[in-house]
């Protein structure tokens, strides 16, 4: 019988069939090894994403004390500073001031601009894995191209991106349930050093402003909009974490998907016009981000059970992208799934801001590998990361058949 465990490495490896049995228990369950509330079905996570009852801080309303909450280590004080500054961990007002700042960056006109760069480097990045015969799909192409991406937005230089990477997987392993003291050790490490390293950055295109993100964030803060400099650095951090985590793990899961369901994978190859169904199928198939937190501002009811003002509530979006109940046959890929209303991306005023440029990166690099590499096949079984709510691989080798 499927159970849900984040820490088991069978449900890592399928965590959708404890999935559906968890639905089938009811719309929320309390999961004591976390301390959470579970909701599994889509429309109850739909709808909690929008629902103003909940959010992804209390710090703007309730001391610790008073959410009946404890204040973190003051030795994680590093990460927490980081973290909860950047606007994903920010409730209004001061999470609507910074989000229409950075907005800007990511108009439809800004992002389509992009298409010619990102198509660029997609090809380039394929070129060099067919010359070599095969590879890393992760390292070659699903990682490169979107940090390489989000970095250029933000104006980090070519030689300064080495380790973006790195601190970004380590910042992102306090997401996980229950992180150990060893990961908060690593995520303060790296949340100093990206801290230093923005805030040494800003300094200097104070000095020398160009034609990026961060000189336009410092151009506001200096015409009047109030950003201060560690909300800016909390900022950048959270769009280069995000701006290629889901990317990279999107990219690796639905290769593997494929390679795992042959059929679609002949269908995609004999119509690359089924990319964009695809892109978006996969996304659902396989979710890269599992799982989404919300704290109960105030007190809630969920099919009859009241849940406390002060719990937390786990949202998840790997569930919810295979309730049968909006997904016909949920458990199959089908590229031309027409409706498709996954949730991946969030919902409410926590959505994506940068969903668009992603959908563009992962249609870049699906086209560039179906048209250059058209009898690309996997060389052996990936081996999974360890991880729950952040889903990939720790590599995905390849070969050109």
């Amino acid at each position: 019988m499927a159970a849900f465990d984040p820490w088991d490495p069978a449900f890592l490896a399928d965590p959708y069939p404890a999935y559906a049995e968890l639905r089938a228990k009811g719309r929320v369950q309390y999961f004591e090894p976390t301390n959470q509330w579970l909701v599994p079905h889509h429309a109850d996570v739909s709808a909690l994403l929008r629902d103003r009852r909940l959010g992804r801080t209390y710090q703007h309303r309730f001391t610790h004390e008073e959410f009946g909450r404890t204040a973190p280590p003051a030795e994680h004080e590093p990460f927490h500073t980081l973290n909860d500054h950047g606007m994903l961990d920010l409730e209004p007002p001061d999470h609507t001031r910074i989000r229409r700042l950075v907005s800007k960056a990511f108009t439809p006109r800004t992002v389509e601009r992009l298409v010619p760069y990102v198509t660029g480097l997609a090809g380039e990045l394929v070129d060099r894995l067919v010359e070599a015969g095969g590879g890393d799909l992760l390292r070659d192409v699903a990682e490169p191209l979107p940090v390489a991406v989000i970095a250029e937005m933000l104006g980090i230089p070519e030689s300064d991106r080495a380790p973006l990477r790195p601190w970004s997987a380590d910042i992102c392993g306090m997401y996980e349930l229950n992180p150990s003291e060893d990961t908060a050790a690593r995520a303060v490490r790296a949340s100093v050093e990206f801290t230093e390293y923005l805030r040494e950055l800003i300094a200097e295109r104070r000095g020398k402003p160009g034609d990026d993100l961060i000189s336009g964030l410092i151009a506001a803060y200096d015409e009047g909009d109030r950003l201060t400099e560690q909300e800016m650095i909390s900022t950048c951090v959270l769009l280069l974490n995000a701006g290629h985590e889901a990317t990279v793990n999107a990219t690796v899961n639905g290769w593997y998907a494929l390679f795992r369901n042959p059929e679609q994978l002949a269908a995609l190859r004999a119509d690359h016009s089924l990319v964009p169904r695809a892109v978006e199928e996969l996304m659902r198939y396989d979710t890269p981000l599992q799982l989404f937190e919300r704290w109960v501002l105030d007190e809630i009811e969920i099919d009859g059970t009241t849940v406390p003002r002060g719990a937390e509530i786990a949202l998840l979006f790997g569930s919810a992208n295979h309730d049968p109940t909006v997904f016909a046959d949920p458990e199959r890929l089908d590229l031309t799934r027409a409706d498709n209303p996954h949730i991946s991306f969030s919902a409410g005023i926590h959505y994506c801001i940068g969903a668009p440029l992603a959908r563009i990166e992962l249609t870049a690099s699906m086209r560039a590998l179906l048209e250059k590499t058209p009898t690309l096949t996997l060389a052996k079984p990936p081996q999974r990361k360890p991880n729950f709510v952040i889903r990939g691989l720790e590599g995905l080798s390849v070969e050109l058949g």
